[in-house]
């Protein structure tokens, strides 16, 4: 009984020694207008580090102007509305995803094609900087699994 006690007491220590979790960014994909010339859309899950943090923007080199936006509905109008920071609270996940938060991407490089991949720089009132190389899916793609894979 004394062993079983003491390893549990070793495992619970091991656990306490563990690294916090990290400010990150996972999952991230682009979905190119329907039509060509209109925006394109980012998505992406931001997970909160120990301590909160503060998105301030979302950039790409593949378009000439990006926007993080959220989509509302108010007396059964949708819309859309531009901000430009937003909390993200300690150790909580934060989704960008269709039908709330996302990032417009406006003036995309009409050389970006479906299964393509682009570089999203993620940045942080802290001046923390994160890069993901995101998957470029079609319009009506459900993911960030490009289509017919």
């Amino acid at each position: 009984m004394r062993i079983v006690f003491g390893l549990g007491v070793a495992a619970m220590a091991l656990a306490s020694c563990s690294q916090p979790k990290e400010l990150s960014v996972d999952g991230a994909y682009i979905r190119l207008g329907a039509v060509t010339g209109r925006p394109a859309a980012a998505y992406f899950t931001v997970h909160g580090g120990p301590t909160p943090a503060t998105l301030i923007s979302v950039t790409t080199d593949v378009a000439i102007k990006a926007e993080m936006h959220e989509t509302m509905a108010k007396n059964g109008v949708t819309s859309m509305a531009p901000f430009t920071r937003l909390e993200i609270p300690a150790n909580t996940d934060v989704a960008f995803a269709p039908g709330g938060r996302h990032v417009m991407l406006f003036n995309m490089n009409p050389g970006i094609k479906p299964g393509a991949r682009a570089m999203l720089t993620f940045a942080f009132a802290d001046g923390t900087r994160i890069l993901y190389n995101a998957n470029v899916v079609a319009a009506g793609t459900a993911t960030g699994t490009p289509a017919g894979k």
